[in-house]
């Protein structure tokens, strides 16, 4: 199999209603990857604007919602299936998927019938147990995937009882268990830190960075009462596009290559309002000044 190259620069999303904006992008070299929802494409019928990009040298990352890493089952064989055939179709140099749990069980019971899928990404307890489950999962997936695998931090808005780690330690152990990449969401890490009062720029900080195999952004809405909603909606708070840029400085600080960086839009996904926030996004990433801010 061949691969592209790792993601690298800023990038957007590819949806339908912006894919000829995503090509112009491309074109113009302003576009070297990008990221399509897995559960959306069917391997055996790519849409004709993904393959156009991909056979122009972008790099086209298949990025799963629905495999439920964190859950008590082990991976479905045929979603893990789905996503080894899209890596191969689009000769992708690696997979992504959350650290969440979707799903109650496989199978429906009698109580609760078919209503299994959660609609959302719930975090997993940050337990030991709970990270020996993630782990087996984890590794189970590798062992089934054609190419590397990295998981995604949540948006948590809330945190369970049990949590011994916070989400930093639990994700470190994570890689250091199976070697696995990261994609961190800077837009997630904004919201489970105002949700749950602690510092975002302090736990991004305390990420496994080495590890990041490409970075996410999203907008979304600062509400009255003080909480944060990862919309992927609205344009992106000058918070989150704070810590950008400070993870930008961190890795040239530390003198590693930043990582891609790509913007995820889920709605209102029009060309004027993906261009603006693109625009929004490439400022952050070229911003020094919160270099001397990094701890």
């Amino acid at each position: 199999m061949t691969e592209r190259g790792a993601p690298t620069g800023t990038a957007v999303a590819w949806r339908r209603p912006v894919a000829d904006l995503l090509a112009a992008y491309a074109a113009a070299g302003d576009l070297s990857f990008t990221e399509v929802v897995a559960e959306n494409v069917d391997p055996a019928r790519l849409p004709a604007e993904l393959t156009a990009l991909r056979d122009a040298g972008v790099t086209v990352v298949p990025h799963g919602v629905a495999l439920g890493l964190a859950g008590a089952d082990l991976p479905d064989p045929r979603r893990l299936a789905h996503l080894a055939a899209l890596a191969e179709a689009f000769e992708a140099p690696l997979v992504s998927e959350h650290v969440a749990f979707v799903r109650a069980a496989a199978t429906p019971d009698l109580l609760h019938g078919d209503v299994l899928e959660a609609g959302h990404l719930l975090p997993p307890p940050r337990t030991a147990d709970s990270l020996d489950v993630l782990v087996e999962n984890v590794r189970a997936a590798q062992a089934e995937l054609p190419v590397p695998l990295a998981v995604e931090n949540i948006a948590a808005l809330f945190t369970w009882p049990e949590d011994t780690l916070d989400e930093p330690d639990f994700l470190t152990a994570l890689v250091e268990r199976t070697g696995c990449r990261l994609v961190l969401d800077v837009a997630n890490l904004h919201a489970s830190a105002v949700a749950r009062g602690s510092d975002p720029v302090a736990d991004l900080l305390r990420f496994p960075l080495e590890a990041v195999a490409y970075v996410h952004v999203a907008g979304g809405q600062e509400r009255p009462d003080g909480l944060y909603l990862d919309t992927h909606a609205h344009a992106m708070v000058p918070p989150v596009l704070g810590l950008v840029s400070t993870l930008a400085a961190a890795y040239r600080e530390r003198g590693l290559p930043v990582p891609g960086i790509l913007l995820e839009r889920d709605e209102d996904v029009t060309p004027e309002a993906v261009r603006s926030e693109y625009d929004a996004l490439r400022a952050a990433v070229a911003d020094h000044r919160v270099a001397g801010a990094v701890r």
